[in-house]
């Protein structure tokens, strides 16, 4: 198994103390009595082995095992209170349970992300992420920030395990990993806490998001599929990348709508299938969303888009990005709250609460942060339905 430098260099103070302790008592002895010194009897060698012992019963109870979902047994300390996340997805986790045990960020927070979490964010040190292929994790960085444990969230991907063993290797710094999937992430909360102490905190958010998908849940077994709002989200520049049917990314939009976006090449990316106009008429969707950036101020304007039901029908809205997209991009967390709004804006009559009701619940609950009444309704004018 392999072992922290913090472990080696605890071990390594409890050898100096020792030694140092066992100086001091033989100093001590020659003073009071010569003759006990030259006695045969070994002086003051019981007096720091039972010292010794002690300090090592001391530093192994500062350690514990845990068994992270890959099923890897790390050795870990007790207490953990500096943390590093492993990329994008792991610090959006992080930042809604732990945000004061990190010690850097996998990608700088901008102005909107820094008012939620704190402005202390902004001097923070941005090591990057391990992306497979495109890692760009900066070690040296990590290092140097001491962290007690490096923690990757996420579904698990083929070779993971392997992945993140090499990065502990290499670091030296114990690497764990916790699932987090858009239909559990009560089970991930609930781990972290066990992790970090955070038992209370954990089981608050792990309760909050499974009251949150079943509540989900339950209200769709009661829509028929033949019932459910045929709808496409689109991003891009020009509007013409699309989420697709089956995608990761759209994960939320096949649990409520019906995904009109069906293509043979699904892509995982942020970034969608490029499509064309034409497509999208052809697949002419009764209602869309617009990522932020892309279309939205200006598409019911453009002559190109006359026909689509859902733009001739004024039936189209934007995708709230703040701190992060609500659907995707990247999809963590954040789907949480999509996967809350985006039913309520096509079957509102079939919950009790609406839009700015649970908008407010997930800022308070998620990142203990309260909306202002300013902020709510800024933050959903585009994308709640119009009266």
């Amino acid at each position: 198994m392999l072992k922290s430098f913090r472990k080696k260099g605890r071990a390594l103070a409890v050898t100096a103390s020792a030694l140092a302790l066992s100086g001091c008592l033989a100093l001590a002895l020659a003073g009071c009595s010569a003759p006990a010194a030259n006695d045969g009897e070994g002086g003051d060698a019981p007096a720091a082995e039972q010292q010794q012992g002690q300090q090592d019963q001391q530093a192994a109870a500062d350690t514990i095992t845990f068994t992270d979902d890959l099923g890897r047994t790390v050795e870990l300390p007790a207490q953990i209170d500096k943390i590093c996340p492993s990329g994008f997805t792991a610090q959006q986790v992080l930042l809604t349970i732990a945000p004061d045990k990190l010690v850097g960020l996998a990608q700088e927070l901008n102005e909107d992300q820094l008012k939620i979490f704190g402005d202390k964010f902004a001097d923070y040190p941005v090591f990057g992420a391990v992306l497979g292929a495109t890692d760009n994790l900066n070690r040296e960085a990590v290092a140097a920030a001491a962290p007690q444990v490096i923690i990757d969230t996420g579904e698990a991907k083929k070779g993971a395990e392997e992945d993140l063993n090499n990065l502990q290797e290499q670091l030296g710094i114990p690497v764990v990993f916790i699932e987090a999937k858009l239909s559990d992430y009560g089970a991930a909360y609930g781990r972290l806490g066990e992790l970090l102490g955070m038992e209370e905190r954990g089981n608050e958010l792990a309760q909050y998001c499974t009251d949150a998908y079943n509540t989900t849940e339950t209200v769709m077994a009661g829509i028929p599929e033949n019932e459910r709002v045929r709808m496409a989200y689109l991003l891009g520049e020009n509007g013409l990348n699309a989420i697709a049917k089956t995608s990761f990314q759209g994960a939320v939009m096949d649990i409520v709508a019906n995904n009109v976006v069906v293509v043979d090449d699904v892509s995982g990316k942020g970034n969608g299938n490029e499509v064309s106009l034409e497509q999208i008429a052809l697949w002419n969707p009764d209602l869309i969303i617009f990522q932020t950036g892309s279309i939205y101020d200006t598409v019911g304007d453009n002559p190109a888009w006359a026909g689509i039901a859902a733009i001739d029908n004024d039936n189209y809205y934007q995708v709230p990005n703040d701190p992060w997209c609500w659907m995707n991009n990247p999809p963590t967390v954040n789907q949480l709250m999509g996967m809350q709004w985006l039913p309520r804006l096509l079957y509102p009559d079939k919950f009790d609460d609406s839009i700015a009701d649970v908008t407010r619940a997930y800022y308070s609950t998620m990142y203990n942060y309260d909306l202002s009444d300013e902020e709510l309704n800024e933050l959903i004018k585009d994308a709640a339905p119009r009266s």
